[in-house]
């Protein structure tokens, strides 16, 4: 297959992805009650995630089509993450528990305040350790979402649990968002690892001319 076959496949696939988790979520597959952990909800976050790293290893096509996408642009698009304030509000008006919304949300606010700045000035050789190290904790603001998250009413027990994550329009972060935004991580912090100090960061085709 040919990266644009595998750009056409990987369209659909998120797309159908993104439908199913809006389908799950209004037929309340992902909903739990405060007595039982989250099972559904964990799993939509992890198996995403390791059928993508599973792909990425075993199909050398497919690990170098998503290598030949622009890291730039998949940086850029962390910039949505700044709506993680919302989780900070909903905190406020006593929807969601303090112990997940205030470092998810802040967490989030932080990563996509900063990522058209990174984007812009990190994503080059030269800044590939500042750049490895920022998409670093973009993971593991992430991870700590959803660990805070289905965890929250084992932390504070008896206390406000993080019910309204597995519901729409929130249970779309956890089931869709969140296991992509960690997939794009992984592209370019795998970008990253290949660049060569000093040189630029995709490959020029420099016409021969002759003297």
């Amino acid at each position: 297959m040919s990266n644009k076959d595998y750009g056409r496949l990987a369209i659909g696939i998120i797309t159908m992805w993104s439908v199913f988790s809006i389908w799950a979520s209004a037929a309340h597959i992902f909903r739990q009650s405060s007595a039982a952990p989250p099972i559904a909800l964990g799993l939509s976050v992890l198996v995403p995630v390791l059928a993508f790293w599973i792909w990425f290893k075993s199909s050398a096509g497919f690990r170098e089509f998503a290598l030949s996408l622009d890291s730039q642009a998949l940086t850029i698009v962390q910039s949505w993450r700044f709506a993680g304030f919302a989780f900070v509000a909903l905190y406020v008006y006593g929807i969601l528990p303090g112990i997940f919304a205030n470092p998810a949300g802040w967490g989030d606010i932080f990563i996509g305040l900063t990522a058209p700045w990174v984007a812009l000035k990190l994503t080059q050789p030269e800044h590939q350790g500042a750049f490895i190290t920022w998409n670093l904790l973009g993971m593991l603001d992430l991870v700590t979402a959803v660990t805070l998250g289905t965890t929250s009413r084992l932390i504070s027990v008896g206390g406000l649990a993080a019910d309204a994550m597995t519901v729409l329009p929130l249970s779309v972060v956890p089931t869709f968002l969140v296991p992509l935004f960690f997939i794009m991580h992984i592209i370019v912090i795998a970008q990253a690892r290949r660049w060569a100090r000093g040189t630029a960061r995709r490959t020029q085709h420099v016409p021969v001319t002759a003297a």
